[in-house]
């Protein structure tokens, strides 16, 4: 049976990657919402439903919440549309799935898309990022500034990011500039990728895929976070940590190992 959302809407199972149907879904929720509630019938139509295509959307909607300086929001719009390849478009659509997937509070697409801030920092990264692989590290680093005082995560344009990630809203999330990020990693609040000091070069820890970390957790140093571990709340990490493994404490240690089949990411279950 369908569960209810407490706005008189049965919530829906999250339709399969790969097609139209997540964007199709937004589109149908925010008609829904525009007639529910007048009041946000000019913004969902601004930013959703008068859109030409998804790429547009998306352009949109960073670009509204973005408006906060001196900058055309229109320059802001065409700086953002023009980054949009078709491989980030991929990657938005897996995040919209993981967030709707993962969070019981996000019982729509519609409401990740306006309304998660750790949503909106990670797509303004894939934007920065691509400027920043295209040789621009002046706007790249200036567009990830804005979208730290915007949103509250502060993303090193340079850091790698994959698919399917969730930052769980996103306060406080701090990711260095030669971290890397695989498919499918949730990120809670307060959550620090960062350095051990001076050191330049290579110095920020690799999350591989499936890895869970918990709200305050701070991994320092060029370390590895092996696949479809967990890193506990509150956890300092200095050394790496193997994979399929809940670590915690102050230095970390290993407390549990996984099954095989436990995708802590997926899970999002915070007991150790």
């Amino acid at each position: 049976m369908p569960k209810s959302t407490g706005l008189g809407v049965a919530e829906q199972q999250p339709p399969p990657l790969g097609d139209a149907s997540v964007w199709n879904a937004i589109r149908a929720e925010a008609a829904e919402l525009a007639a529910r509630e007048p009041i946000l019938r000019r913004l969902l139509a601004a930013e959703v439903t008068d859109a030409i295509g998804n790429n547009e959307i998306l352009a949109r909607v960073i670009a509204a919440r973005l408006s906060v300086t001196q900058v055309e929001t229109g320059n802001l719009l065409d700086l953002i549309l023009s980054t949009l390849s078709d491989d980030i478009m991929r990657k938005v659509e897996a995040d919209l799935a993981a967030v709707r997937q993962r969070d019981p509070a996000c019982t729509t697409f519609l409401h990740a898309l306006l309304n998660l801030k750790g949503f909106h920092a990670l797509q303004t990264h894939r934007v920065a990022h691509a400027l920043w692989n295209a040789g621009r590290p002046e706007i790249a680093t200036w567009l990830a500034n804005l979208a730290s005082l915007v949103f509250g995560p502060d993303i090193h344009p340079a850091a790698r990011i994959g698919a399917s990630i969730m930052l769980d809203h996103g306060s406080g999330i701090v990711i260095g500039e030669t971290a890397v990020i695989e498919d499918e990693v949730s990120i809670l609040q307060g959550v620090t990728l960062g350095g051990t000091g001076k050191e330049t070069g290579d110095r920020h820890p690799k999350i591989r895929h499936g890895v869970m970390i918990g709200a305050g957790a701070k991994i320092l140093g060029n370390i590895e976070i092996g696949a479809f571990s967990k890193i506990a709340a509150g956890s300092v990490v200095l050394k790496p940590v193997p994979e399929h493994c809940t670590v915690a404490g102050v230095p970390a240690t290993v407390v549990r190992i996984h099954r095989a089949d436990e995708i802590p990411a997926e899970t999002m279950d915070q007991n150790i």
